[in-house]
């Protein structure tokens, strides 16, 4: 079979490997659709704390069940199924607190489905036990590769709670995928804040009730006019830069909550006035990862059909164009990409349910 594979850093290859075997309790599918993601570009760029490279690529996907290890119950071959590539252990301290997002074990290799980029994927035990799940018919297959990412954006919300308004910095997949969850929330008015005019464009498109042509540093007073001179609620940075951390904490009302979602560089140092956080009491929260529940409420989500998902899809290529997609990506010549194993159409109407 193809499977993508980053050899190192900026060193992305497609290469040929045996068609991998499910163990006990295992699950091996055939991948329909993967999808490119954030996290991956940044791997691709600078490594990664907690993926391993060099090593098979890729996280999000979904596909058919190909073959079943022994003890398998719930799923057959033939079954259409989506999932996301970790799981707890559910025995360290922080799972026995509840974070299982912070489980001690997360990353294990036994624990984690990395590979998504290839023909077939081996799931193992402990995510086929907890983490994989039947995809609906009505939903196709790169709407249920989201997931993952929206798993994550999920357990953002869990954090921030529900507030009367919010701020989204970033139009990308992540800042977009909030902007859905916002609305699904209930939350009357969303508002965006990025440079990309098409970026604004689809915001609006899947939710926003406003947007701002702005970077970072120059937003504040247009956004603090917005709310009557005093900011929003909240405030949501999805750009992953630490001078977005630093607006969004100036920009939310006294009182209000600052979720700083975009991942930064490990070592990156952020400076944020004092006087905000004590006199203010703005509240500022990070966000990792998922639990469990931030995943079963993620695939409601899904399979409610809630949210408008296949339209943040700006390309599908097929997988043997792996390395060509992340150039494109890494020239900020795509968004997020659809990739397509061989025998399956990469056409823009999407796939097939």
């Amino acid at each position: 079979m193809l499977q993508g594979y980053l050899a190192g850093i900026r060193r992305l290859t497609v290469r040929q490997v045996p068609v991998p075997e499910p163990g006990p309790g295992e699950v091996v599918v055939r991948i329909r659709r993967a999808l490119t993601c954030g996290t991956d570009l940044k791997t691709f760029r600078r490594g990664h704390a907690r993926l391993p490279v060099p090593g098979p690529f890729g996280h999000e996907a979904s596909g058919v069940v190909h073959a079943v290890g022994e003890g398998v119950r719930r799923f057959r071959p033939g079954d259409p199924v989506m999932w996301v590539p970790t799981a707890p252990c559910g025995a360290c301290p922080p799972c026995r607190r509840g974070q299982e997002n912070l489980c001690q074990r997360l990353f294990e290799p036994e624990r984690m489905a990395l590979g998504a980029y290839a023909e077939f994927i081996r799931l193992p035990a402990p995510v086929v036990s907890r983490h994989l799940f039947p995809k609906p018919d009505h939903l196709s297959f790169e709407e249920a590769a989201f997931l993952e990412p929206l798993s994550c954006v999920v357990r953002g919300w869990r954090r921030l709670g529900k507030p009367p308004e919010v701020v989204v910095l970033g139009t990308g997949t992540i800042g977009l995928l909030h902007v859905m969850v916002a609305r699904a929330l209930g939350l009357a008015r969303v508002v965006v804040v990025g440079r990309r005019p098409a970026g604004l464009e689809l915001a609006r498109e899947v939710g926003a009730t406003e947007t701002v042509r702005a970077d970072a540093q120059e937003a504040a007073p247009r956004v603090q006019a917005l709310f009557g001179g005093e900011g929003p609620a909240a405030v949501i940075e999805a750009t992953g830069r630490a001078e977005g951390w630093q607006a969004a904490a100036q920009w939310v009302r006294p009182g209000g909550r600052v979720l700083l979602f975009g991942g930064l560089a490990g070592g990156t140092w952020v400076h944020f006035e004092a006087y905000r956080l004590h006199y203010e009491e703005v509240d500022l929260l990070g966000s990792f990862h998922y639990t469990p529940a931030d995943v079963r409420e993620a695939y409601g989500l899904l399979a409610q059909g809630r949210l408008p998902v296949a339209r943040l899809i700006t390309h599908r290529r097929p997988l043997v164009e792996l390395p060509t997609v992340f150039q494109a990506l890494d020239r900020g010549e795509a968004i997020k990409v659809a990739l397509v194993p061989e025998g399956d159409e990469p056409g823009p109407g999407g796939d097939d349910a």
